[in-house]
Formats: C-alpha cells, structure tokens, sequence
C-alpha cells in the first residue's frame, strides 16, 4: 500500500494530538494507542481514494473512539467505570461527531505525551520505539524497518512499552515541577538517538536513513512550536538542521562514505544551514549554553567554512572544551565528546597531543570495544606519519562495525596506506 506523502505527513501530525485527547480523556494509554493506530490504518487506506475529510482530526477522533469502544465492549471484565459510563453514554454512535475535537484552541497534548514516551521507568530503545509510533505515528513495521530487526521483535518492545507505562501507574499529566527538567532531558535525548542513527546508521547496509533524519527534525520542531523559550531546545533542532545538511555530500558512489574534510560543500544545504546558524546564534544570546547548543555551535562554525582549511579549529576546540566541562559536571561524563575533543585538539596542537587525549579511552568499558575509537586513533596516527600503525587501526575498525558503508570505508583507508 502506498501512502501518498501529503497524506502520510498529515497522518504523522496528528497522529499525537489524536491519541493525546483519547488518553487525557479514558486514560488506558495502550488501548488508546492501538485504537489511534487502527485509525492511522483506516485512513491510509481510505484518504487516498475518497479524499482527506473537511476535518481530518475529528474523522480519525471519531473513528479510534469507536475502537476504543468496540474494544472495551469485547473485554467486559476489564472495563472500569468510567468505560463503562463511557459506554452507556455514547451507545452505538461512540464518538465525538466530526469537528467536534477540532475547535480553535484546542488544547494540544503533544508534549505531555512525549514526556509520557520517555518515561524514566522505560529503557531507552523502548523509549524510541513508543516515541515513534505514538508521537510519530509510525507502525510497528515501519520501525521495524527502521532499526533492521525483525517486526515481532519491535511489536515485543513496543507492547513491553506500554505494559511498563501502565505498571508504573503514570498518569497523562505534565510531569511535576521537580521532574520536568530531567524529563525533558529525556525526551531531547530520545529525539538525538532517533536523528543519529538515521544520520549513520548503526548497522546493516545504509550509510543514512532519510526517513529517521526527516522524523527526528519533524518531531524536533514540534518540540521547539511547543517550548520556543527553551535553549536546549533550539539547540538541539538546530544541530540537527546543521547536521542534515550535509547529507546530499556525505557518500558517493556505492553509498561509499565520504568525510568531511573531502566532501563537495556546494552539495550542503545552505537553506538548512541559515535555518539552523540563526536559531543556535539566536538561542545563545540569551540561554546558558547547554550541550545541545554546543555541539550546534561547533556545527555551525564548520558549516561556515567554505574549504577544510578554513575551518576555525581553534573555536571548535574552545567549544569542546566547554561541552567536555558540561560532561565532567554530568553524573555520567560522555567519552564520545573526548573523541571529538582530540580530533580538535590534533588540528590545532598536533596529532601527538590529540593521541595523548585518546589514551584513557581505552580503559572506558564504554569506548574499549567501539569502533569510532580505533577509527580516530587510525586517523590521528595517519596524521602523525605512523603508516603501519594507523594502518592496523583502520582495520581494527572495520573488523568491529557493524555499518557495511563505514566498513569499506575504514578498509578503503587501510587500502591505501597499503599503497
């Protein structure tokens, strides 16, 4: 079945507003979620013949109330009361009519219901899958698809989600003023991992996954609509706005991997790359820089640099060193912001000195067996003149990931100092 894109854009924007109403009003999260879902279902198919409603909203708002009910009627002995109200009130014609659910200034429950995704009971690839098919509107196949895992194995996680959500007791409510900080902590780490593993994709046969990038940023930007004031927020729509627009450069052909230093940035998006640059100048001025803010400054100088040997090394390494301050005040500093700090560092001081940073890495249970660390090392020691060395990284490297495209890169890299 093939959605048309107009179509399934729509689907994906109201898709949380839809099963933000359902659960602020019946509560039973994972009923509501698969009724939103047999909604989505029935209009993908049914839009694309008959046309998209004069309301849309109201149409999928009536159409999962009567799954709702339909389901709730089947399963007697686990209706509570206020179903059972529920029932007896609307009868046969369950749901509000169409419109109804879509006046002006309707609330919209979006973010609670990200908050409600990233719940802390939660692990975090189950907190990516439930954020992606209840806030992204995205089916179980689809994510599925997404991550290369089987889809019964996504359907197991998603539905150990949503037991995990109703054991826990949480309610569809903004989290407490004491909590919210953290809870949004999660949620803009959550939208990070979705973006980066479209961005390089953690395995299997693609370098990228457009479809993952493009739902990260959509999702980013409805968090931003929602809390324009916060920082942290801009900061994190914008890295990834700067970040994206390398894209079209970033592989050639056979999906080959190009880095930076080489790619052709005529091919950068230079309307993503002003969207971002405006919102991280912007957010700077007045919020204290945060992580999100300083990688995106870090990104937005490289995208300022119209060669390699432009790039202001200097000022990325000031910026490092101010994310690695923010991640030693963290409870769980970050090795991968090390990484990047000693490419920096090898740029403006030497690959000797950026070496030296590296070596802790390698007792880091986190990092010791990471293919991104033997890959910086390989780079470095090239860099330093050290071929046999640098060679024997660069294959390390390969022999760990798990990305066909970084694999025949890295080889491609030990290949030619072969040469």
């Amino acid at each position: 079945m093939t959605v048309p894109a107009a179509v399934e854009d729509l689907l994906r924007t109201l898709a949380p507003q839809v099963l933000g109403t359902l659960v602020r009003r019946h509560g039973a999260f994972d009923a509501c979620e698969d009724a939103v879902q047999e909604a989505l279902l029935a209009a993908a198919v049914q839009w694309p013949e008959d046309g998209v409603p004069e309301n849309p909203r109201g149409w999928l708002l009536t159409v999962a109330t009567r799954r709702l009910t339909d389901q709730w009627r089947s399963e007697r002995a686990r209706r509570d009361r206020e179903a059972a109200v529920f029932t007896k009130e609307r009868g046969d014609e369950a749901g509000p009519p169409p419109g109804e659910d879509d006046r002006p200034g309707d609330r919209d429950d979006t973010l609670t219901l990200l908050f409600l995704c990233c719940h802390p009971a939660l692990s975090p690839p189950s907190q990516v899958a439930l954020t992606l098919r209840a806030v992204g509107g995205l089916t179980t196949v689809q994510i599925a698809r997404a991550f290369l895992v089987p889809e019964a194995t996504m359907a197991q996680r998603v539905s150990r989600a949503k037991q995990k959500i109703k054991a826990s007791g949480a309610r569809f409510a903004p989290p407490p003023p004491e909590e919210r900080d953290e809870r949004l902590r999660a949620v803009l780490h959550v939208l990070y991992l979705i973006f980066n593993e479209g961005y390089t994709a953690s395995s299997g046969p693609d370098l990228q996954r457009a479809d993952l990038t493009s739902e990260a940023i959509r999702l980013a930007r409805a968090l931003h609509r929602l809390l324009p004031d916060d920082g942290e927020v801009s900061g994190l729509l914008a890295l990834m706005l700067l970040t994206d627009a390398r894209r079209a450069a970033r592989s050639g052909d056979g999906g080959l991997l190009i880095p930076l230093t080489e790619q052709d940035r005529t091919l950068w998006n230079r309307d993503a790359i002003d969207e971002g640059t405006a919102l991280i100048t912007d957010a700077l001025t007045w919020s204290p820089p945060g992580p999100y803010q300083l990688q995106a400054a870090i990104a937005a100088v490289h995208a300022e640099a119209a060669r390699p040997e432009d790039t202001d090394w200097p000022q990325i390494l000031a910026l490092y060193r101010l994310l690695s301050h923010l991640s030693t005040q963290s409870k769980s500093p970050n090795p991968m912001v090390t990484l990047n700090e000693a490419v920096a560092v090898a740029m403006v001081d030497g690959p000797s000195a950026g070496l030296d940073l590296l070596r802790p890495l390698a007792d880091d249970d986190r990092m010791s067996g990471h293919h991104r660390l033997a890959a910086v090392r390989a780079h470095l020691l090239e860099m330093a003149g050290d071929a046999d060395a640098a060679r024997e990284a660069y294959r390390q490297a390969a022999r760990i990931t798990t990305s066909l495209p970084e694999r025949r890169y890295l080889e491609s890299r030990a290949a030619r100092l072969n040469r």
